[in-house]
């Protein structure tokens, strides 16, 4: 039997922000999106005050004046996360981060490594990431991913934050699921289901192959032998690259100011780049947008020679990029850099004629992280030619 573990972080943002100020433990957090316009994560006593995911701030702050309102730091989540998931690479080679507060790992034969149950193993990594990270989690158990991913949301509800759903537990669980709380059926997916007299997982894994196929295809069939406890979908520890790396947000005032916006584009241009070399690629096309008050975009790019993850290259062209489209008198509400045409460095070939500085761009771009490995995020910040 396979042994698959759902590692969620609960309420991960508001997590995070007790972790870096204790005195917010224990009371009603709450974390706003962008420019504080909604609530995105809830503590578990705001949730029991009645804050709504996704109420808009200005309605909650009128009615629930007592809660803490926290603007989100997605950059400092992050780095929390990346925490997160290297104390669970030691436990086992196999990790899949499912997003930012979600992880698999197999655990499949570490019983005897570890002198445990699958039960114990799972409270131990809860244990571990409490005391060396500050993060609460709750970890679901079973033998595929669909089944731990229900086992996780049980485990939320009991206090031991632990749940496991053991061969002989599964008709059981499956009796007192309902249809929507299956793991990959959306609200389409539950109206075609209650129409088809399927109210509870058990109704789904009663149906035969052939009529799975036809209704919800594929992926029918695979929800139901990953019920029934068959893996379908193991787990996979690679990292795939991204399509392309977009940093954009709105601004806090309507702005024509150029050097206001070129400031917010040269953050944007760092934290993109620093994505850019942590995902160990390069971009071979840079684009930069800019978002008028009246939601016209402008957009430009420029497809290079050779691919770079060089800051001080990809922002000098960028700034370009800028000039071209920036137009004096008129107000903008957002800028962004979007790179695209990733390549990993693995699969680069040496240029015909190759940059005889590239060694020293990559020694200065390490140099870049190691600063801000040391010292935070963002201590490191290219600045631009005022013309």
């Amino acid at each position: 039997m396979k042994a698959i573990a759902l590692v969620d972080c609960d309420s991960f943002f508001v997590s995070c922000e007790q972790k870096a100020n204790p005195e917010l433990k224990g009371k009603p957090v709450c974390v706003l999106s962008n420019k504080d316009g909604c609530v995105i994560s809830r503590s578990k006593e705001a949730k029991k005050m009645g804050v709504r995911m996704g109420q808009p701030y200005f309605m909650a702050k009128k009615e629930f004046p007592d809660a803490i309102y926290v603007s989100c730091r997605h950059d400092f989540y992050g780095e929390v996360s990346e925490q997160v998931m290297l104390l669970l690479r030691e436990f086992s080679p196999k990790v899949q981060v499912y997003s930012v507060d979600e992880a698999f790992v197999d655990l499949t034969g570490l019983k005897r490594l570890y002198k445990m149950n699958y039960q114990e193993i799972a409270s131990y990594i809860r244990q571990q990431i409490k005391e060396k990270i500050d993060i609460p989690v709750s970890i679901g158990v079973s033998s595929t991913k669909t089944l731990a991913k229900l086992a996780s949301d049980k485990a939320k509800k009991e206090d031991t934050g632990v749940y496991l759903i053991g061969a002989k537990k599964i008709p059981q669980v499956l009796s007192v699921t309902d249809v929507e709380e299956i793991w990959g059926i959306g609200r389409n997916l539950t109206l075609l289901c209650k129409r088809s007299g399927i109210l509870k997982a058990s109704d789904l894994v009663k149906k035969d192959d052939v009529w799975l196929d036809k209704k919800i295809g594929i992926r029918g069939l695979e929800m139901k032998h990953e019920l029934l406890g068959e893996m379908v979908s193991p787990v996979v520890n690679e990292e795939k690259l991204p399509k392309s790396i977009q940093k954009t947000s709105a601004f806090g005032i309507f702005t024509t100011d150029g050097n206001y916006i070129k400031n917010q584009l040269n953050y944007h241009i760092h934290s993109a780049c620093r994505k850019l070399r942590k995902t160990d690629c390069k971009a071979k096309v840079i684009g930069v947008m800019l978002r008028t008050k009246d939601f016209k975009v402008y957009y430009d790019k420029k497809v290079l020679q050779a691919p770079t993850s060089f800051e001080l290259e990809i922002s000098d062209i960028a700034f370009k990029l800028f000039d071209n489209i920036y137009q004096s008198g008129i107000l903008y509400r957002s800028t962004g850099i979007i790179l695209e045409d990733l390549y990993p460095n693995s699969q680069i070939q040496l240029m015909l004629f190759e940059d005889e500085n590239a060694d020293k761009k990559e020694k200065l771009s390490k140099c870049f992280d190691n600063l801000e490995k040391k010292f935070g995020k963002n201590i490191v910040q290219i600045g631009f030619y005022d013309s």
